[in-house]
């Protein structure tokens, strides 16, 4: 399914000073690949950033990078090179010419066709070893851990890119807004990094990592309690992808909940490119929108099969189809139009065109997220204290519109596990120990 990466310029390394370089990496890659983890953390604890700041001499780049990236290590000489940096930015991001793009095909590793992961992947160490490891590669005594919420919050676990980074990040203030506070733990990448089966390889050191598993996610899970967790979707996903973090999850915490974005309408649906906003009528938008439930429901419905009443999808895509179709009708109060790429507006729905959002519309999945996750619409009002830059500031009015979008595309998907049925405000979800 088509989740997507951030689109980069090319930069030559050889052509660079180190300062340029530097600044070009933490564009390029670490915001690309993992830092959002960081805004999702500030979401949550506004003085978070002054707790992750790092030192920025290039060999303590190269280090932190290669701890984080061990597959960017191409000679596996233990040792990262800026030139490694640039070619394995490149491999994964699919700019192997250097032209700005998304890998949308890619070889997966002959070990996924195999009936077990080899018997070193983390997934098969016991949780005092995982947790073992897991100190030693990030340099870190602890993992999180919460006792069972008593404010009916639910612990979270998350993986995914850049389009699931602004639910992660907006999540947590609309939690807290609900009068709880949210546990959540994410491990983040951009574009192809962020998959369920790039992280899952990533964090059991197997395959490309063979030997260097970085267990962030799995530590956690083996050694701490939690209620659900979320994925992301990418392009050609498997249902096997998502399986083995769920059978995992479940060996630790039999009732566990999955859910999955289903992304939203990209510009690649069109056949040419518009080059007005008059070509999202409300029959296109339908399309785009039909054309991403069909998708989800072909790639992630045997996942519900095999996992009943424990696997949902959060439809980010009918919500962001409502917001494109109530921004036509003048219902968007300060959003001027639906792609910025073709209209032009600044405020807009989309504003790349690799579909990215604006950043009012990062409430909206915030908001889907929670309306899917707790089975409720949220009513409360949003405040910011104190402000966070990276956090756009709506009108009371527009986050009631957005409360009201996400509350409706939850309760219409079939398989958000919130039948239209329900009452504005249904019964919480059961606190899982």
């Amino acid at each position: 399914m088509d989740a997507i990466t951030k689109t980069h310029n090319a930069f030559s390394v050889e052509s660079m000073s180190g300062k340029q370089i530097m600044s070009c990496l933490v564009v390029s890659l670490l915001l690309g690949l993992g830092a959002t983890n960081v805004f999702a953390q500030e979401a949550a604890n506004p003085n978070a950033g002054n707790q992750t700041k790092q030192a920025n001499s290039p060999n303590q780049q190269l280090q932190r990078l290669l701890k984080r990236f061990p597959a960017a290590d191409i000679n596996r000489d233990g040792k990262l090179t800026w030139n490694e940096v640039n070619t394995y930015r490149n491999r994964i991001t699919g700019n192997a010419n250097g032209n700005p793009g998304i890998q949308t095909t890619f070889k997966v590793n002959e070990g996924w066709s195999k009936p077990e992961f080899p018997a070193e992947a983390m997934s098969n160490q016991s949780p005092e070893e995982i947790l073992k490891v897991w100190k030693k590669v990030s340099g870190s005594e602890v993992i999180p851990s919460y006792e069972p919420p008593t404010d009916g919050s639910i612990r979270l676990l998350g993986i995914g890119h850049s389009f699931m980074a602004p639910g992660y990040k907006t999540l947590p203030l609309i939690v807290r807004a609900e009068g709880r506070e949210q546990p959540l733990h994410t491990h983040i990448g951009g574009g192809i990094t962020g998959s369920a089966r790039y992280k899952w390889e990533q964090e059991n050191g197997i395959f490309d990592f063979n030997g260097r598993p970085y267990p962030k996610i799995l530590s956690a899970i083996a050694n701490s309690s939690w209620d659900a967790m979320l994925f992301g979707p990418y392009y050609n996903d498997r249902p096997e992808y998502f399986s083995c973090w769920m059978d995992f999850c479940l060996e630790h915490h039999p009732k566990m909940k999955f859910y999955i974005s289903d992304a939203w309408p990209q510009l690649s649906q069109f056949e040419t490119q518009p080059t007005s906003e008059d070509a999202f009528t409300d029959e296109t938008l339908d399309r785009l929108g039909q054309e991403r439930r069909k998708l989800s429901l072909t790639q992630l419905g045997s996942l519900q099969r095999s996992y009943p009443n424990q696997v949902f999808i959060m439809p980010t895509s009918d919500a962001m189809v409502l917001a494109a179709k109530a921004q036509r009708r003048g219902e968007l109060p300060g959003i001027d139009g639906i792609h910025r790429l073709v209209g032009g507006n600044q405020k807009s729905i989309w504003r790349d065109q690799l579909g990215h959002l604006g950043p009012e519309l990062e409430w909206l999945e915030g908001y889907v997220f929670y309306s899917t996750i707790y089975q409720r619409k949220a009513t409360g009002e949003i405040t910011i204290s104190p402000p966070n830059s990276r956090i756009a500031r709506l009108s009371k009015e527009l986050h009631q519109v957005f409360q009201e979008i996400a509350w409706k595309a939850v309760q219409e998907h079939p398989l958000s596990g919130v039948p239209l049925s329900q009452s504005a405000q249904p019964k919480q979800s059961t606190q899982i120990d």
